[in-house]
């Protein structure tokens, strides 16, 4: 997915805002599943969520006012009901200005862990 930085998006001193980056994530985890087939907000009509556990980011270099970021997004890891995302974040000269990890857990309408589906799983095979 490929980001364009926005005033809106940076700081007082035109540098991309290091929370800005958890709206990149989620909108990049959410275009890669819908990618495999997977609707967000169909699963929530049937009272099931993936919400997030664990985010981790780790920022190398700054990002600015007009860049164009490319957001890889892959699956590293799938548990019985979590999925594991990481991310690498780079510019328009391919360097890498961010690496990220974000562990999802699938609930229930009562907020509580269950499987994930197999074909759920299937599709992010």
């Amino acid at each position: 997915m490929q980001v364009k930085i926005y005033y809106h998006h940076t700081d007082c001193g035109g540098v991309v805002y290091y929370a800005n980056y958890l709206n990149f994530l989620e909108e990049a985890r959410t275009e890669f599943l819908e990618q495999k087939g997977i609707s967000v907000k169909e699963l929530a009509k049937q009272d099931s969520l993936f919400v997030v556990a664990r985010q981790e980011i780790d920022y190398k270099l700054p990002a600015f006012y007009g860049d164009i970021l490319q957001i890889d997004t892959y699956i590293s890891k799938v548990k019985r009901a979590s999925i594991e995302f990481d991310y690498k974040i780079k510019n328009q000269n391919n360097q890498v200005v961010s690496e990220a990890k974000t562990i999802l857990v699938f609930i229930d309408k009562n907020l509580k862990p269950k499987s994930i589906p197999e074909e759920i799983r299937k599709l992010i095979a």
